[in-house]
C-alpha cells in the first residue's frame, strides 16, 4: 500500500495500491496541474532524498518550519508557543525523525490547526507523529484526502483554541479559509497568521486577496470588504503569510487599507487605464 503525495501540491492521500490518475486539489481553478502531468512520490520515498526541515525562530513564542530544497507549493509551517499550549499553523509534506525531536525539543505540538486545503499536506502524518487533533473548517471537509480521527471539523465563524489564540473563518480563497489571531506575542500587541487567505504582497506594507493566486483570479469585492470587516476588530502589529513574507509593523491597519485600494481597483477608482 502506498500513501501517494501529489509533486505539485504536496497533498497526501490514504493508503492506495496504485497512484490515482489526477489530484482533484490541483485539477481546479484554484491550482493546477503540472505541465509534464500528474505525478506522485510518497513520504518514504522522499526520505531516502536530500529533503530537511529548517526550523527557524521568527521571534519569541514563533518558529518557521520551511522544507529545503523547496517541495511542492513551497510554504511555511509556523509551531506557535502561547502560555503553555504550542499549535502548528498550517503543514507541510515532508516529515522525518529529525524534524520531531526538534520540535519535541521545543515543547512539541498540541494541535495542528488549518487556513485551507492547499496546505493540509501531510497533516495526519504530523497528527501521529505528535498525537495531537486537527482543527479543519467543515466548509472544507471535502477537500481532505487523507482521513483520520484526528481531524475535528469545526463550525461558525471563530473557534477560540486557548484565551490567546483563536481560528477565524474569512472564508474567500476557500470557503472555509481562516486565518489564526494569536493575542499573547510580538511583545502582546498580537499577531495574524494568514497563510494565503490574506496574502503580503512584494511591498510588505500591504496586502491583497485573490480566490486563485497561481491563475490570477480576483474575488468579488463584497467578499473582500466582508474580510476586511471580521478582522477589523481583531488587535495585531504583526502579519505573517505563508511564504515568509511579513507585515512588521501596524498589520491590522494595513490590512484595512489594503482592502479599501482593492475595492477602489476593482470599482475603477483607483486608475484610468
Amino acid at each position: 500500500m502506498k500513501r501517494p503525495i501529489c509533486i505539485t501540491c504536496g497533498t497526501q492521500y490514504g493508503d492506495m495500491e496504485v497512484y490515482p490518475e489526477t489530484c482533484p486539489i490541483c485539477k481546479e481553478e484554484r491550482q493546477y496541474v503540472n505541465p509534464d502531468g500528474q505525478e506522485w512520490t510518497t513520504l518514504i520515498d522522499m526520505q531516502k532524498k536530500q529533503f530537511q526541515n529548517q526550523i527557524i525562530e521568527e521571534e519569541k513564542g514563533l518558529y518557521s518550519i520551511t522544507t529545503a530544497p523547496t517541495f511542492a507549493i513551497g510554504q511555511t509551517a509556523y509551531l506557535v508557543q502561547s502560555d503553555g499550549f504550542n499549535v502548528l499553523w498550517d503543514c507541510i509534506s515532508y516529515l522525518d525523525e529529525a524534524t520531531i525531536q526538534a520540535v519535541k525539543d521545543l515543547g512539541g505540538i498540541d494541535a495542528i490547526a488549518l487556513s485551507h486545503p492547499h496546505y493540509y499536506s501531510s497533516q495526519v502524518e504530523w497528527a501521529e507523529a505528535f498525537h495531537v487533533p486537527i482543527y479543519i473548517h467543515e466548509d472544507d471537509a471535502k477537500w481532505v484526502m487523507r482521513e483520520s480521527e484526528r481531524i475535528e471539523f469545526w463550525n461558525g465563524e471563530s473557534l477560540e483554541l486557548t484565551p490567546h489564540l483563536t481560528i477565524h473563518r474569512l472564508g474567500g480563497h476557500f470557503l472555509g479559509g481562516a486565518v489564526l489571531h494569536v493575542k499573547d506575542v510580538s511583545g502582546g500587541k498580537g499577531l495574524l497568521l494568514t497563510g494565503d487567505i490574506i496574502q503580503v504582497v512584494a511591498d510588505q506594507e500591504w496586502v491583497s486577496f485573490m480566490y486563485s493566486y497561481p491563475n490570477l483570479i480576483p474575488l468579488p469585492a463584497r467578499k473582500v470588504k466582508e474580510m476586511a470587516q471580521k478582522v477589523k476588530p481583531l488587535k495585531f502589529d504583526r502579519l505573517y503569510n505563508a511564504f515568509h513574507r511579513i507585515v512588521e509593523s501596524g498589520a491590522d491597519e494595513a490590512v484595512q487599507r489594503s482592502a479599501t485600494r482593492y475595492l477602489q481597483a476593482l470599482e475603477g477608482e483607483l486608475f484610468h487605464t
